[in-house]
């Protein structure tokens, strides 16, 4: 059954229309059922929350070659090699985009960094269909992200139970305490707080002082964009993170296992 998208003619619009243009395309080659059958046959999801909720702070480092508000980032030949380095830094799970047009993914990253890393993976992009959900746990997602402003509640609750069913984790991303509200209704347990306006692309970091207080104490808590680096990382923790996601700043960085060494270093609990 398909999903009934938001549309409010923004950008986050645009972007959900171009994936479900190339989601088309990848249905016609592959059938739901062979998803479900490819389910069957890899090891179970593996569960990022002990670790994202343990003290200190936990960064999911991102495998992101571009974007659509600052374009090419930086040239990733080797998606796997990257999530080595984060590994070794210390990275409590890898983030890897999967949308083609405006971040030039796909899921062949996907599969490299599943088959390169024995930490959580999680799938990052537009997800609007359980088609999608299905997908992403087929490749070896052990996390899937869900973006509140882009799906009704009754496709939110639909797809957070799917992805539950998968034993998969989901990341439920939130901008607004409306958003917020209903993340904590469907009994999210991973709740994102994203500074990007998704349908401006402007970037707000004290978005995640706002809505913090609007999070049950027992949700994960994690901080998404406008992590430039160390001191940025500390200071979402200071505010309230549980996990920090970093894409940006280390496919930029020349050492993004040292950075994620010092962000580990500079926020753990003695």
């Amino acid at each position: 059954m398909p999903m009934t998208v938001r549309h409010t003619g923004t950008v986050l619009d645009e972007i959900i229309a171009g994936v479900l243009e190339d989601l088309h395309e990848r249905q016609v080659l592959v059938e739901e059922a062979s998803l479900r059958e490819a389910i069957e046959l890899i090891e179970p999801a593996l569960d990022p929350l002990p670790r994202f909720a343990a003290p200190g702070l936990s960064v999911i480092a991102e495998v992101k070659r571009s974007s659509p508000s600052k374009g090419a980032l930086a040239t990733i030949d080797d998606p796997a090699a990257l999530a080595d380095a984060y590994h070794a830094g210390g990275a409590a799970a890898v983030s890897v985009l999967t949308e083609r047009r405006r971040f030039s993914g796909s899921l062949a990253d996907l599969d490299a960094v599943r088959a390169a890393v024995p930490i959580p993976v999680l799938r990052k992009d537009f997800i609007v269909t359980r088609y999608q959900v299905l997908e992403a746990r087929a490749h070896g997602a052990d996390l899937v992200l869900l973006i509140v402003a882009a799906l009704s509640d009754e496709d939110l609750a639909e797809l957070y139970q799917l992805a539950t069913s998968l034993g998969m984790t989901a990341l439920v991303e939130v901008h607004t305490s409306e958003e917020a509200r209903r993340a904590v209704d469907v009994g999210a347990r991973l709740i994102g707080v994203n500074a990007r306006n998704l349908k401006t692309l402007e970037v707000d970091p004290g978005v995640f002082g706002r809505l913090v207080g609007d999070l049950p104490e027992d949700v994960v808590k994690v901080a998404e964009s406008g992590i430039r680096g160390v001191d940025d990382a500390v200071w979402f923790h200071d505010q309230g993170a549980d996990v920090v996601l970093v894409g940006e700043a280390l496919v930029r960085d020349g050492d993004p296992t040292g950075t994620l060494r010092a962000i580990t270093a500079r926020t753990t609990i003695s």
